[in-house]
């Protein structure tokens, strides 16, 4: 007998504070820190903006007002995916 899945994911993403060299997220129980040398495009964001994010399935983060979207993998291992937004 199997038992059935019942409910929602109950994952959280949350962004735990912010510096002005980058912020720190928790994310399924872990906090990762995104330096704003790596993830320049949240540098100058709002709170508001920042705060705004989704976790749209295990592994990947959305900022719907930024229409920015990272894997985890990213966020995990920022030195092996070297190529970084300039303006």
């Amino acid at each position: 007998m199997k038992s059935a899945n019942i409910g929602a994911s109950i994952s959280k993403i949350e962004v735990l504070n912010v510096s002005p060299h980058g912020f720190w997220l928790l994310v399924d129980e872990r906090e990762y820190y995104l330096a704003f040398a790596h993830f320049p495009w949240f540098r100058n964001l709002t709170l508001q903006q920042l705060f705004a994010i989704e976790l749209l399935h295990s592994g990947h983060l959305y900022w719907p007002e930024l229409d920015v979207d990272l894997d985890m993998a990213c966020i995990k291992h920022p030195e092996k995916f070297p190529l970084v937004f300039k303006n």
